[in-house]
């Protein structure tokens, strides 16, 4: 019987993760636009190489006026709080609505404490920022994915065991006990 892997909706606190990355917090600094453009590029980098489905959402009173609720860019969908909501209050309605099928990446106590309780798994700001350069690497790689082509993964151990054979750990408590 073949099993589907279940799909993940990654919802991004994305003020959250720009200000919490030294990369993206000195483009946020200089414009805040170009900080979420930045974000927006890794995360379109990051989904060619996995497939999630993946949401940012942003604090509304930072948006550019008259800007779309919800928006489309390199298959990231970019969501902007309106009104009296905060971006926060958008993630716990998301995760609540996804359940277990959310992954939520805040650094934000009160969104990971909510999601959890609503079944979503969660991840720190940071951890996901080291996810997207690792996948970026390995993207990187695929260019000298022919200089790997005869390497072949094994499980054929390498060098000594650290725990001495059986008989030799019974000696060793036998002479123990001396």
């Amino acid at each position: 019987m073949l099993t589907v892997p279940m799909s993940v909706h990654i919802i991004i606190d994305g003020y959250n993760l720009i200000r919490r990355s030294a990369r993206l917090s000195l483009l946020d600094r200089q414009d805040i636009e170009q900080g979420r453009e930045a974000l927006v590029d890794m995360l379109a980098a990051y989904k060619k190489f996995k497939a999630h489905r993946i949401t940012v959402v942003f604090d509304g009173a930072r948006a550019v006026p008259f800007s779309p609720q919800r928006n489309r860019h390199k298959g990231i969908s970019i969501q902007f709080s309106r009104g009296a909501q905060s971006a926060d209050d958008v993630i716990i309605k998301m995760a609540r609505k996804e359940g277990p099928k959310a992954l939520v990446v805040s650094s934000d106590r009160q969104i990971v404490h909510a999601a959890s309780a609503a079944g979503a798994a969660t991840i720190s700001s940071a951890e996901f920022e080291d996810k997207l350069a690792m996948a970026a690497f390995t993207d990187g790689m695929d260019a000298d994915r022919d200089a790997y082509e005869g390497w072949k993964p094994t499980t054929r151990k390498k060098g000594p065991g650290r725990r001495l054979p059986k008989r030799q750990r019974r000696n060793r408590a036998r002479l123990r006990k001396l």
